[in-house]
């Protein structure tokens, strides 16, 4: 299949398109480089530098520098991850989160109309929260609305994969877009204490990041499955474990490290777990790797 992946130089984005190349596929990366790396470029992939919120996108154009020549290209499924991720950012700068967040997703939605492209959107557990809680989780929300906006209106295929604190290769360690579980990691390679926001009780489902494309991948193939099609088309999966740790747990993991504590972030939840059952039972998806295996291993090295 030829397939295109949004946010392809991002962190789940690269890894999607290292297991795209590796079965066979053309894969083809949209990237405006805002919170993705040119370093990530995976050889084999075609990259194309490109803001999905662009009014170009479904414009009319003048300038030739303007047109986005991937548009035009008949791709087989879209992979739609870009996105302005992580909480606090969005509260420092909500006109940007739901420019790229809800006006992209739009976009790539209505451009996939004309072409009858599905979609496969990545979605987030913070959705299960309080939708008003913070301006990412209301974009993310959002963005799944407009998948079963274009489903039942348009009869466009989508099908909406939500992601539960993933880690793994490729994850940032530092910066308003990292990981906890990759924090972590440098934190304890330098010797320095594990900062833990509020009192460390908060529990999350953590995901590594070959799971979820996995769990990606086994949606994109069910929307060309004829035996599953109509149990995929316009349905939630969940992709977690079904298995949460407290933040200090975590830190346990790691061995004897020190903690410190620092205060609290608004707009986070105290609690995620998934229900992986529909993902199980539809697509076959079983996660395999858990966060205690990986960080064993990682402080093996």
């Amino acid at each position: 299949m030829k397939v295109l992946v949004t946010g392809g130089a991002g962190f789940i984005g690269t890894n999607l398109i290292k297991r795209l190349l590796k079965d066979g596929h053309e894969v083809h990366s949209v990237d405006n480089y805002s919170t993705g790396f040119k370093e990530n470029k995976q050889v084999g992939c075609m990259y194309h530098e490109y803001d999905i919120s662009s009014p170009h996108l479904l414009g009319i154009y003048v300038d030739h520098n303007t047109y986005p020549a991937w548009r035009e290209l008949d791709f087989d499924l879209v992979f739609h991850l870009a996105a302005l991720a992580r909480i606090q950012p969005s509260f420092r700068n909500p006109q940007e989160v739901f420019r790229v967040n809800t006006l992209g997703t739009q976009q790539i939605l209505e451009w996939a109309r004309g072409k009858d492209i599905p979609v496969v959107y990545a979605g987030s557990s913070s959705t299960h929260g309080d939708h008003y809680a913070n301006p990412y989780t209301f974009t993310k929300w959002q963005g799944e609305q407009l998948c079963k906006l274009y489903n039942k209106v348009y009869q466009l295929p989508t099908v909406i994969c939500r992601f539960y604190n993933v880690y793994g290769e490729h994850q940032l360690e530092d910066g308003v877009y990292a990981t906890l579980i990759g924090i972590f990691e440098k934190q304890y390679r330098e010797g320095k204490a594990l900062t833990v926001t509020g009192n460390g009780e908060q529990r999350r489902d953590f995901t590594h990041v070959d799971d979820i494309v996995d769990g990606l991948v086994k949606a994109g193939e069910g929307l060309f499955d004829d035996v599953i099609f109509t149990a995929v088309k316009g349905f939630t999966f969940e992709l977690g474990r079904g298995k949460n740790h407290s933040i200090l747990e975590i830190t346990e993991m790691f061995g004897e490290t020190e903690v410190e504590y620092i205060p609290a972030r608004k707009g986070e939840y105290p609690f995620t777990l998934a229900d992986y059952t529909k993902a199980k039972e539809e697509l076959g998806w079983n996660p395999s790797m858990s966060v205690k295996d990986y960080i064993n291993m990682a402080v093996s090295k």
